[in-house]
């Protein structure tokens, strides 16, 4: 899934990206399972899940403006070794059989935050590595190569790795993330623009360039309102996905030996879009690609909440994963090539924190409908929302860009 056109940088860079995403996808479930031993109380179990989720909510700008005040490939290493430590502890902790419902809360927080720091040094890393043009087929690569890792391969290891010994995944966890920094630190050093590097630039305080990357993004008018449509869709998403194993079971009738199975559907639909996402830029262009991969999404997301069989809702599913997948892709990457260097960090940061800030509310409104109504309306509601954010769409969006603080591409 590498490619050589893309240079001995990405492969680098790829090569840690999917490491560290196999090393997740054994640590987060063997986490829950190890939770699950720990205490039943269903409070405390989600509790260490919402541990690992509110980071990015709280300290996502804070580690945009590190990620610009930093050298980012450095800081990556560096983050990744203390990972490595972290979770090599938790390893010898396990191992021990010292576990308990603190020692799991403060291990998801500490490394959900340190990934929030990690995520916008790599998203402001990568245009130094990559031509502009060559941006979507490189988010594209690492995608896919993440969802392989993490799907195919770490999700379904972590059970069995767990049965072996409870440790383990953890233990392989903490080798994933210390090869990762090895192979960032290998990066060739690039003079990468940061805010210490501008010409008789100071340091302002923290607040003040977390403002300056709000501001910048809110300046922006095609970054800002693809950032409010990511919003608005994700309040759609994030609502049929926390309702997805109860939709698949009562309305679609799939077996629960099945249920695996078909929700690969969606890692299959993932993996397609993300190979395929440069391709589809290259040829309609970012913005007309944007548009037309939303239309795409409501209308399997519109088959979806229609079907009534395992096999058309596991392909409209699929459908509606793959298009999920191009349109962060897209996203990621217009911002990675119209936002200065100096900026990335903190722009990216604030794209992601505002594209998710919807995301529990979804779910919190999935759940209360469905428990009202059943789960049927609830997929029925986000296909409506859907079908709401495209038209909106292609009225707000140009096929041109503004040049209107961007810079030449």
């Amino acid at each position: 899934m590498t490619s050589s056109a893309l240079g001995r940088d990405f492969r680098l860079l790829w090569s840690a990206a999917v490491s560290s995403r196999f090393g997740d996808a054994l640590r987060t479930p063997a986490l829950a399972l190890l939770a699950a031993t720990v205490t039943r109380d269903p409070r405390i179990i989600a509790a260490v899940t919402v541990a690992g989720q509110l980071p990015p909510l709280l300290f996502g700008l804070l580690g945009g403006v590190y990620a610009d005040r930093w050298d980012r490939r450095r800081t990556m290493a560096v983050v990744d070794g203390v990972r490595a430590a972290v979770v090599a502890a938790l390893a010898v902790v396990v191992a021990l059989n010292r576990v308990s419902v603190l020692v799991l809360l403060v291990a998801a927080f500490l490394l959900a935050t340190l990934g929030t720091l990690f995520d916008s040094a790599s998203f402001a890393l990568l245009p130094a590595l990559v031509s502009p043009d060559a941006l979507p087929r490189a988010n594209g690569r690492l995608q896919a190569g993440s969802a392989v890792a993490g799907g195919f391969l770490g999700a379904p290891a972590a059970g069995v790795l767990f049965a072996v010994t409870p440790a383990l995944p953890f233990a392989l966890d903490a080798v994933t993330f210390a090869a990762a920094a090895l192979l960032v630190l290998a990066l060739t050093p690039t003079a990468v623009a940061t805010v210490a590097s501008r010409p008789g630039a100071r340091r302002g305080s923290v607040w003040n360039e977390i403002v300056e990357g709000l501001r910048w993004l809110r300046a922006h008018r095609t970054l800002w309102r693809v950032t409010v449509l990511t919003a608005a869709s994700n309040l759609a998403i994030s609502g049929i996905m926390a309702v997805l194993v109860l939709y698949a079971l009562d309305v679609l009738r799939v077996p629960p030996a099945g249920y695996g199975l078909f929700a690969a559907a969606a890692i299959v639909g993932g993996v397609a879009g993300a190979l395929g996402a440069g391709r589809l830029a290259a040829w309609l262009g970012t913005v007309p690609a944007l548009r037309a991969v939303l239309a795409v999404e409501t209308v399997a997301l519109t088959g979806f909440a229609l079907a009534r069989h395992p096999v058309s809702g596991g392909v409209a599913l699929a459908v509606f994963a793959a298009g999920t997948v191009v349109w962060n892709i897209l996203w990621a990457s217009y911002g990675q090539r119209h936002v200065p260097s100096e900026l990335l960090g903190r722009v990216g940061a604030a794209q992601r924190m505002v594209g998710l800030l919807t995301a529990p509310l979804g779910a919190a409104l999935a759940g209360l409908a469905a428990a009202a109504y059943g789960t049927a309306p609830v997929a029925g509601a986000a296909a409506g929302t859907f079908a709401l954010v495209t038209l909106a769409a292609w009225r707000s969006l140009r096929p041109a860009a503004p040049a209107v603080l961007s810079r030449t591409a």
